[in-house]
């Protein structure tokens, strides 16, 4: 007898929603979805900021004040400083390059102190990256990729500097391509890169997010520039609507409940995709650490497992609340090309901070902001290997993820629970199972260079006849730190119908973004999503004029 597909989808609904909502309910890690491989069984560094350039290559970067790491300099490159209190004379790498094509690593050379400094794409696809601890507080530094078979490296800037000094610190690409650097440890201001005249610019708010004790809570700001060119800036339990043009608060949202959310505290953030007329911008704040366990070094204290969900751009936003699976701090949040978004790595109990927390969260958790509230999160399949402190997530251009980095200790640390993490991973989403393949569109043509709302056509192939639409995705690619991805950004394309044009093959005619306030300027990874099955990216240059 067969059984009614309602009452098919109806169970299967249910079984997800028990899935995501009851942890002791989880199905044996065989039977959950996604897959993990190792890429690299020793990087040598471990990688604090992590960022994916159009060249398919893959900046790693930690301190470079943490002692000797596993991957040594090229001969007559060691870095030699007088006031480095772990090693003067340093022959070791403590940035690299991975080729995604070989997974071969490659050391670079990195001199002034890096740690927990900031980072953003040019438009023109060089890194800017800013800031950090003791001789790198106020520096900035650049690395512009180039391909397999050159050697591009690292550019200290000696010309200019940050006004401020920037610990904690977070970068966001504006709609005129420029960078607006925002707070750092004991630094309520802002600044761009170039300069603007004047210097920093004070911000009050992010004083007034932070806490009266040292715990603050108002470090590495999660920035979300909105459809409307303003910045949604949030720091603790607080968030405003920034007028960065007229150093102007234009509106101050809800207060978030469920404790702090930032450094030290720990959750993550991410904008959903920009879609439909863009006017929408929705914002998802997840996770997060018990208050004061930071202060008082509680590595036992659980974590939060709520999210909340407000929509930005509506005249009286109100927070929507709901629970993950898992209590999680530390998670990386990552859009990937469909829409969804992963949530991956942390802990479930303690704070952020050298040997501050216990318990990883191994399994990945996937939430869907498209199914209502009680059925947006599914358990994916566990990894093995505790991403903790100071661990990394991005996506590919294959629409993997790439895990890296994990340290949650003062220097490179072996042979105990937690050690420094050389290996490198990638972890796969269903999208890319096998039983999906005959999905999966390959670009085939594409215009390397587009301006804002021209019109384009993009040629794929599909094994399967495409049914429906095939959406053309531009994802950005971030600077990746201490559980947030700044820059991060998907913007979904005004796309026609794709058209047969020749066996297996279809052409789809489609829009670039209106704006920069959409899409600031730069290189997207451009996915074609066929029945949210991803190709492998295009990279695509955006830009305001030829």
């Amino acid at each position: 007898m067969s059984i009614p597909i309602s009452f098919s989808l109806h169970s299967l609904c249910f079984a997800f929603a028990v899935i995501t909502i009851t942890q002791n309910s989880i199905p044996a890690r065989a039977d959950l979805p996604g897959t993990w491989e190792l890429l690299v069984s020793n990087a040598g560094i471990s990688s604090m900021h992590t960022a994916v350039t159009r060249f398919n290559t893959v900046l790693l970067l930690d301190r470079t004040d943490i002692g000797p790491s596993r991957l040594k300099l090229p001969n007559h490159h060691c870095r030699i400083d007088p006031d480095d209190a772990v090693l003067k004379h340093d022959c070791h790498a403590h940035s690299a390059l991975l080729d995604l094509h070989t997974n071969r690593i490659r050391p670079l050379t990195i001199l002034t102190d890096t740690w927990c400094s900031a980072g953003q794409f040019l438009p023109d696809g060089t890194l800017l990256q800013s800031g950090g601890d003791r001789d790198g507080a106020r520096k900035f530094r650049k690395f512009a990729p180039c391909n397999s078979t050159s050697l591009c490296d690292w550019e200290e800037l000696q010309n200019i500097n940050l006004f401020k000094a920037r610990w904690y610190a977070t970068d966001q690409i504006l709609p005129d391509g420029t960078i607006i650097i925002v707070g750092g440890r004991t630094t309520s201001s802002v600044e761009y890169f170039p300069p603007r005249p004047g210097g920093a610019v004070s911000l009050p708010f992010l004083a007034k997010a932070g806490d009266v004790d040292d715990q603050m809570d108002n470090l590495y700001p999660y920035l979300h520039l909105l459809p409307q060119g303003h910045l949604f800036i949030f720091a603790n339990t607080k968030s405003v609507l920034y007028d960065y043009d007229k150093n102007q608060i234009v509106k101050v949202f809800p207060q978030l409940e469920g404790g702090p959310r930032n450094y030290p505290s720990a959750g993550s953030s991410a904008m959903l995709a920009l879609e439909g007329d863009y006017s929408t911008a929705t914002i998802v704040i997840c996770g997060g650490a018990q208050y004061g366990a930071y202060i008082r070094r509680d590595v036992d204290s659980p974590a939060h497992k709520s999210c909340g969900r407000i929509v930005a751009t509506k005249p009286d936003p109100v927070w929507e609340m709901e629970e993950m699976p898992f209590d999680r701090i530390m998670g990386d949040m990552v859009m990937l090309p469909t829409g969804d978004v992963l949530i991956v790595n942390g802990a479930k109990e303690g704070t952020q901070g050298y040997e501050m927390a216990t318990d990883p969260c191994l399994n990945p958790v996937l939430y869907r902001p498209d199914q209502p509230v009680g059925l947006r999160f599914m358990t994916l399949k566990p990894g093995s290997i505790p991403r903790m402190y100071h661990s990394t997530a991005n996506l590919l251009p294959d629409g993997k993820i790439l895990i890296a980095g994990s340290n949650p200790h003062y220097v490179y640390t072996y042979g105990r629970d937690f050690p420094t993490e050389l290996r490198i991973e990638a972890f796969s989403p269903e999208y890319l199972a096998t039983d999906r393949e005959n999905l999966r569109p390959v670009v085939v043509e594409t215009p390397e260079m587009v301006r804002y709302r021209e019109d384009f056509e993009v040629l794929v192939t599909v094994p399967l006849p495409v049914v429906g639409i095939v959406e053309l995705n531009f994802a950005s690619a971030p600077f990746v730190t201490h559980s947030f991805s700044q820059g991060q950004r998907l913007v979904k394309l005004v796309v026609t119908s794709a058209v047969p044009h020749g066996s297996g093959r279809y052409r789809i005619g489609s829009t670039a973004p209106p704006n920069g306030n959409v899409a600031p300027p730069g290189w997207y990874m451009m996915f074609a999503v066929n029945q949210g099955v991803p190709s492998v990216a295009r990279w695509v240059h955006l830009i305001s004029k030829f």
